[in-house]
């Protein structure tokens, strides 16, 4: 019955280094977002709402739940590896053999993100 992934929910500890982490380094783009009644954001991979982000909650102590991380179909390696270089963005990048490249990094709020990228792209 499930057809496809919809979003992911994350707290944010700090909004604007969140929403510039999410749109500078990562690529997403802040959309349209409904009155709901607390504050937040959606963040757009295209025309689809991909993250929703909320603001002025706190953490729990210690953090719920038991997603490990959050991974997104990334394209532009070397693009998005000069990025997280020209800003000093620590991040760990692998390449599986006869795999994907991956580059792991964790967002401001220490939220754990995964980009994968085509195995045929290069870093040259």
């Amino acid at each position: 019955m499930i057809v496809g992934m919809n979003h992911f929910t994350a707290i944010a500890k700090d909004p604007k280094t969140t929403l510039d982490f999410y749109e500078h380094m990562i690529g997403l783009k802040v959309g349209p977002r409904p009155d709901l009644g607390f504050p937040g954001a959606w963040l757009y991979a295209g025309d689809t709402a991909v993250l929703h982000l909320y603001f002025e909650r706190p953490i729990p102590n210690p953090p719920a739940g038991v997603i490990d991380h959050m991974a997104f179909t990334a394209k532009d390696l070397k693009a998005v590896k000069s990025v997280f270089d020209d800003a000093g963005y620590p991040y760990k990048l692998q390449h599986r053999p006869n795999g994907p490249w991956q580059l792991f990094c964790q967002d401001p709020s220490g939220a754990k993100i995964e980009l994968n990228f085509s195995p045929l792209e290069s870093l040259e």
